[in-house]
């Protein structure tokens, strides 16, 4: 994707115009009378996404007009390096720094295609790097999202438990970060409920616990559920519910992006990412509806559902989260279709149990185009995750608020005074759209991102 962005703006490079509908009007009336009545004259209303080419003297292209919803918002140039005619462009006039930063996000990512199995026959036109653009924040970004969609995108039975942790230890090697990773027998001394999940699969379960950065900064911890596959266990999935399981670990390619964009720019921030990786399979050693498992934090678990085994894993990343006593912890999860029937496939859910957090993280969503929604940590709520057997159960007997009762449960696992937000995400994209094609998807990326820049990096 960065290849689509270039290093000089040559004086060659052939114009990009953006408009709007307000700012078309007053742009036109600026411009040659030949150039009005090209313009008009292809009905160009630069509605989102709509492109008009205008011609110089001799039938070649001399400027490109592109329609954006606001000049910055990145979507809107995500449509022009497949649609323009191949070619070096730059824009004009020479963007303020918003603009410059979601143009060059836009352009890169409308060349994202996932090509481990099936080659991209597609060329591209390229754009100069607008000279406001934070080329390192920007060139981070476009790598964390490409990261985090291929993981995603990947079939699980190329990316197990084992190669999901390899690529948290990569990540680690790359950036100078230390990695540990427990797997099988080994988790049973500390992640018992990771454990249980994930020992009916061919391959053993496995955490990745990645710790970067200088002791005495902030201690800021990303939890990623990594269920590589979610068969639904003994309580199994139908097959139309079964079929986009393998992006059930978006949760943990979601941290894994937001902390390559971390130590990729050096925030002054003491990191921690902790990754449960398991498969969700059948077998005969597969846990069990009824069973009790025990956790991390000495609580006992009725398992009213198997197919409710993100909360069980993240039970006991959060736990070793907590002990540390972090600044900030968050974690990330495909975990409810309750929350896809609340706020739709491409706006995830927010649950906090501090107001202001919340409200930081909201905030950067909308100043990131990358937006969350928060639902309530309604307590009332709680007491249907009681169990006559153990602790607490990990589901409810209805089906009434399952992204709360989720985030509920896993609530029970951080203390009160840490400054907590859960984030539901469905992590796929279900059409195409420019820069956003069908499949895995790193929603709440660039708000996390912002958020964590906003609070340890606000000069950079």
């Amino acid at each position: 994707m960065l290849e689509s962005l270039s290093d000089s703006a040559p004086k060659t490079a052939l114009p990009v115009t953006a408009l709007d509908a307000k700012s078309l009007p007053a742009w036109l009336r600026k411009q040659p009378a030949r150039t009005q009545r090209w313009v008009k004259s292809t009905q160009f209303a630069a509605a989102e996404g709509e492109i008009c080419l205008i011609p110089a003297n001799d039938g070649k292209v001399a400027r490109a007009l592109v329609g954006v919803t606001a000049l910055d918002d990145p979507w809107g140039y995500s449509v022009l390096p497949s649609r323009l005619p191949k070619a070096r462009y730059r824009l004009d006039p020479t963007p303020d720094a918003a603009q410059a930063d979601a143009a060059a996000l836009g352009w890169a990512l409308g060349t994202y295609r996932f090509a481990r199995y099936k080659k991209n026959e597609l060329a591209y036109a390229s754009l100069s790097w607008p000279e406001a653009a934070d080329r390192p924040r920007i060139s981070a970004l476009i790598e964390a999202i490409g990261l985090c969609r291929d993981l995603i995108n990947t079939p699980a039975e190329d990316l197990g438990p084992s190669e999901l942790t390899a690529e948290g230890q990569k990540l680690a090697k790359r950036h100078r970060a230390k990695a540990r990773v427990l797997s099988g027998d080994k988790l049973l001394d500390g992640f018992p409920s990771v454990y249980a999940v994930g020992r009916a699969a061919h391959q053993p379960p496995h955490l990745l616990d990645l710790v970067w950065g200088k002791e005495e900064h902030p201690k800021v911890t990303l939890v990623g559920k990594g269920v590589i596959f979610d068969s639904g266990g003994l309580d199994l999935k139908p097959a139309a519910n079964m079929k986009l399981m393998k992006k059930d670990m978006g949760g943990a390619a979601l941290v894994l992006g937001v902390a390559h964009v971390v130590m990729s720019l050096g925030w002054p921030i003491r990191l921690r990412v902790l990754i449960p990786a398991v498969e969700n399979s059948i077998g005969p050693n597969a846990m069990r509806p009824l069973d009790v498992l025990r956790t991390r934090k000495g609580l006992t678990v009725e398992v009213g559902n198997t197919d409710a085994e993100g909360r069980l894993i993240l039970s006991d990343a959060l736990t070793a989260a907590d002990e540390e006593q972090p600044e900030l912890l968050i974690d990330a999860a495909t975990l409810t279709g309750a929350a896809r029937t609340a706020l739709g496939t491409a706006l995830p859910a927010l649950f906090s149990n501090h107001d202001d957090t919340a409200a930081e993280l909201l905030a950067a969503g909308l100043a990131a185009r990358d937006p969350l929604w928060r639902l309530p940590l309604h307590q009332p709520y709680a007491k249907q995750l009681e169990s006559p057997v153990a602790d607490l159960c990990n589901v409810t007997n209805d089906a009434f608020g399952g992204a709360i009762t989720a985030a509920l449960f896993l609530e029970r696992f951080v203390s009160p005074g840490t400054r907590w937000a859960h984030i539901d995400t469905m992590a796929w994209n279900l059409d195409n759209r420019p820069g956003r094609p069908a499949g895995g998807e790193a929603f709440a990326l660039r708000a996390l991102v912002e958020l964590l820049r906003r609070r340890y990096a606000a000069s950079s």
